[in-house]
């Protein structure tokens, strides 16, 4: 018994010393390398997507209200945005653009001062692999990824039906946006539309037609009054195509005593605009309520980050794609319906209107 267990004991050691031994020449598998995979990919999904935005200016009311809704929408959806402002300069948004592009911003949101030159900063924005959003102003003769507006066309049926309303027969005045801005260019298609048979038939005389270089104020208002001046004041109504011209024009008719006498139209829903609605020098503005707009933007912006689809049900053409495009429908404000759809609904405070 004795000479068996100790028998036992020695192989029992050897059988110790054994594994020792294996255990001690086998790689210790480390977690540091695991760890570090682990970290990257976890910095990699958490990396904010990061939108790149560029508006063409700040110098109208609308657009200041644009880039807030922007931040203001980012923060709340969690991603990053980086905004430029191009302040009416071609050749200013594309060298921004492309500072953009350069900071590896996931997709590019552009509301272009010119269309036709924005399209080589969808060219460059394509090399990078970046998507690009053409936001309500669409950027022609490229393969412009998404457009989002409001129905433009709409937009200048609706003021110039309201302007005939008032002023069924006698000389209408028609003033145009900035000749590069798209919109601006299915705005006055769209007064067209409504002018021209009565143009045709007689009842109306087209006195004035004639754009206003980047939504200049000034340009309205030495078009407006030129014309009063070549027609003796003699104009029944004016077709203004947003609440910058319309001002303007309202100026030029307050210098001959005309002010709310002559119906004027507008577009954006400003607070002067308002102002001018109440006081009877303004007949009408379009409500584009930017906040919905902008929000489809970052939301789109976020689902092309994620290769996500994006659903659309029209098109626009640019002049070479048909442009899959989200549309939001525009609104009518007057002095009846200006608190329910401005004020009540949160767009505007009250108290701007003081």
């Amino acid at each position: 018994m004795k000479k068996m267990s100790k028998k036992l004991v020695w192989l029992l050691l050897l059988v110790m010393v054994t594994t020792l031994f294996t255990a001690c020449s086998e790689p210790t598998a480390t977690s540091a390398p695991a760890s570090n995979e682990s970290t990257e990919v976890a910095a990699e999904v958490e990396k904010p997507i990061k939108i790149g935005i560029s508006l063409p200016t700040q110098r109208e009311e609308r657009w200041v209200l644009d880039k807030e809704n922007f931040e203001r929408v980012a923060e709340e959806l969690g991603v990053e945005v980086a905004v430029q402002i191009a302040d009416n300069d071609a050749a200013r948004q594309q060298s921004q653009c492309e500072n953009l592009i350069s900071q590896g911003v996931d997709v590019l949101i552009i509301a272009p001062h010119d269309g036709a030159a924005a399209a080589n900063i969808v060219n460059m924005a394509h090399e990078a692999g970046i998507k690009v959003i053409s936001y309500d102003r669409l950027i022609m003769n490229s393969p412009v990824d998404l457009y989002l507006t409001f129905d433009s066309l709409i937009v200048g049926e609706m003021q110039a039906e309201w302007v005939l309303s008032q002023a069924p027969t006698g000389n209408i005045a028609l003033l145009a946006g900035d000749p590069g801005d798209y919109a601006a260019v299915l705005y006055r298609q769209g007064a067209l539309n409504v002018l021209q048979p009565k143009i045709d038939s007689g009842d109306i005389t087209l006195v004035l037609d004639q754009e206003c270089k980047d939504w200049q104020p000034s340009e309205a208002l030495r078009h407006i009054e030129n014309v009063l001046t070549v027609h003796n004041n003699d104009i029944q109504g004016i077709v203004a195509p947003n609440d910058g011209t319309a001002g303007a024009a309202i100026q030029a008719l307050a210098a001959q005593g005309l002010a709310g006498k002559v119906p004027v139209s507008g577009q954006d829903a400003e607070v002067d605009a308002i102002k001018r609605i109440i006081e009877g020098t303004q007949g009408i503005t379009i409500f584009n309520d930017i906040r919905d707009l902008g929000r489809a933007a970052i939301e789109s912006a976020i689902k092309f980050a994620n290769n996500e689809p994006v659903e659309t049900k029209k098109s626009y053409n640019n002049g070479t794609h048909d442009i899959p495009t989200i549309e939001a429908p525009p609104a009518l404000v007057d002095i009846n319906n200006y608190l329910e759809l401005v004020i009540e609904s949160g767009f505007m405070d009250e108290s701007a209107l003081q």
